[in-house]
């Protein structure tokens, strides 16, 4: 196999690897086991890191035969329907993210493994015994990948979902009135005031304060712009995505420059700064103009989707009910010069980094007004920076997750990512930048303290996810062990204890998910309540996103457990045996 030369090599655009299942990148250390079986994806649902049975780079169908044979692929030959309901459904019932969701494993053997055992592949309502021709692909088991016969929709249907799309933009309007004019409190009604003046003062609010000026659309567009040439030509790693099923197990190849487009945006923020180009407290005094075009910009790119998808016939598992098709997407898997993917490009590069400037724009307000930086804001600041380089530097572990091989490209990736994330978890930033110190002062000691703690759970929650990806890297042969800042050896486990499944597969029983066996979500809600913490209690915005999580975060992790307890039976009754502790080891 010949060499293949990377941008870190020659400042080019790269080009995709030409060898299925395998992927050269610099500093690529293999490791490999007797099991060849990729596992979930990175924070999904199912978060004890199961493994589902299917080689690198081969047909899924193909491994499925292999591995259970024939006989056994036709013994319950109840037909297409009842593979699928008991199929698909499930898998698609068992992962949905921020939800941030049930993985690619559990949909996948849930899934398309009950399609091949409960179904002969020909169809008929009680099968024969015999195959009817040969399967060469999924898509000769799921009769048509374009349409969606689930019968299952999230979010209420077409009624929750249109609600959430007009609910939420309000409600980000609503906090930002909030904060900027109501002085963090939340916007009443005056005395006498009715509620018809009252709503019409709050859009007057919103078209004087956060009227999307051409000023505005020039800076979150030319940054949005920035970030996808960077996307395309800083050094950076190819990895194998997860094998899709509409696609006969083919693997989509992932470039994953994010790392280096971090550094760079900072850097750049900075020169601009200092260079006196572009002030990046601008982000916070044009913050109302900018929320209007990020939720504009939001809605465009959702209908260009959409109607590009159904225009070029990329459509996927469409419902037949526009207004939740709208929201849900139309396309899987939308790319740009068969380089950039949109999914991957939207969840790294622009909700986390706009949240760090944010608060970066903050500290250089603080900088000009008072001459220094509150401790509470740095603290923020270096919360904020762990997050999104965690995220830059663990870029390459997204590839499999729920939302790059499963959710669709519709308004629900499109708008969170553009709008939602980095405009509404912003609130305890804003709180900071609209308020004087002497507001939200805490006790240096208290700043320095705090500060100790939220670097060890960050360390927690950094080795605990990175466990868990190694773990399933290693276990389907592979592993990028990126030594990127921050790293930590305890981010890998040398041959783990793990409990064997019904399935053939495994439970990752070792490091920390040998202590509890929901830990790294502790440590994620503990970062959602220091964000709020730090402002204090005076306002309530900046405890919107820490109040969001707790609830969406308890849900998951309750029905991760009655999934993992209905899935692996005795299997989950020994690791509940071995680890009886969910958030807190040796506490609860």
């Amino acid at each position: 196999m010949s060499e293949r030369v990377t941008r870190s090599r020659t400042g080019k655009t790269p080009s995709k690897p030409s060898n299925p299942g395998f992927v050269e990148t610099p500093g690529r250390r293999k490791s490999s086991r007797k099991s060849m079986m990729p596992s979930n994806p990175y924070d999904s649902e199912d978060t004890s890191p199961q493994l589902s049975s299917v080689r690198m780079g081969e047909p899924l169908a193909k491994l499925e035969f292999e591995k259970e044979g024939l006989n056994k692929v036709l013994s319950n030959g109840n037909g297409f329907a009842n593979g699928y309901a008991n199929g698909h459904s499930i898998g698609h019932a068992n992962g949905h993210t921020n939800g941030h969701t049930n993985g690619y494993a559990n949909g996948y053997a849930n899934g398309n493994g009950n399609v091949l055992a409960n179904g002969n592949g020909n169809g008929h309502a009680n099968g024969n015994g015999k195959l009817n021709g040969h399967v060469k692909s999924m898509e000769t088991l799921l009769e048509d990948p374009k349409i969606d016969t689930s019968g299952r929709f999230e979010f209420g249907g077409s009624w929750g979902t249109g609600a959430a799309m007009i609910g939420f933009p309000s409600l980000m309007y609503y906090m930002w009135v909030g904060a900027t004019y109501y002085d963090g409190k939340f916007p009443m009604p005056v005395g006498d005031e009715s509620i018809t003046d009252f709503l019409y003062h709050m859009g007057y609010l919103v078209k004087t304060g956060a009227f999307p000026h051409a000023k505005a659309w020039a800076i979150y567009w030319v940054y949005f712009i920035t970030e996808a040439i960077f996307y395309l030509v800083m050094p950076g790693i190819w990895v194998k995505g997860k094998p899709l099923p509409h696609l006969g197990g083919k693997q989509l190849d992932y470039y994953c420059s994010g790392m280096w487009s971090w550094y760079s945006t900072i850097a750049i923020a900075l020169a601009l700064h200092y260079s006196g180009l572009f002030k990046l407290y601008t982000l916070i005094d044009e913050f109302g103009p900018i929320l209007s075009v990020a939720i504009l910009s939001g809605f465009g790119m959702s209908i260009v989707a959409y109607f590009s998808a159904i225009i070029r016939g990329a459509t996927h598992r469409m419902t037949g009910y526009p207004i939740y098709d709208f929201f849900m997407g139309a396309e899987l898997n939308p790319r740009m010069f068969e380089i950039l993917d949109f999914k991957m490009f939207f969840e790294v590069r622009i909700p986390w980094y706009i949240l760090f400037l944010l608060t970066l724009g903050t500290a250089m307000r603080q900088v000009e007004n008072y001459g220094f930086v509150s401790g509470e804001v740095c603290l923020l600041l270096l919360a904020h920076f762990l997050y999104a380089n965690a995220c830059a530097k663990a870029e390459h572990l997204i590839v499999p997750t729920w939302d790059m091989y499963y959710e669709k490209w519709g308004f629900m990736l499109i708008f969170w990512n553009l709008a939602g994330v980095p405009l509404s978890y912003c609130h305890c930033t804003l709180y900071l930048a609209n308020h004087p110190p002497s507001e939200y002062h805490w006790p240096t000691w208290a700043i320095a303290a705090y500060a100790v703690l939220y670097l060890g759970v960050y360390y927690v929650w950094d080795t605990c996810n990175s466990q868990k990806n190694v773990f399933r890297q290693e276990e389907a042969g592979y592993v990028f062990e990126r030594k990127t800042f921050p790293y930590f050896r305890y981010g890998r486990i040398a041959n783990p204890v793990t409990i064997p499944t019904k399935f053939g597969n495994s439970l990752f029983c070792d490091g920390w998910y040998g202590k509890a066996r929901k830990v790294h979500y502790t440590c994620d809600l503990f970062f959602a309540v220091s964000w709020g913490l730090i402002c204090g209690f005076k306002s309530p915005f900046p405890w919107f996103y820490p109040t969001f999580f707790f609830f969406m975060i308890s849900h998951r992790a309750w029905r991760d457990l009655e999934k993992c307890q209905e899935r692996y039976g005795e299997a989950w009754d020994e690791y509940r045996r071995r680890v009886p502790y969910i958030f807190i080891p040796y506490v609860f």
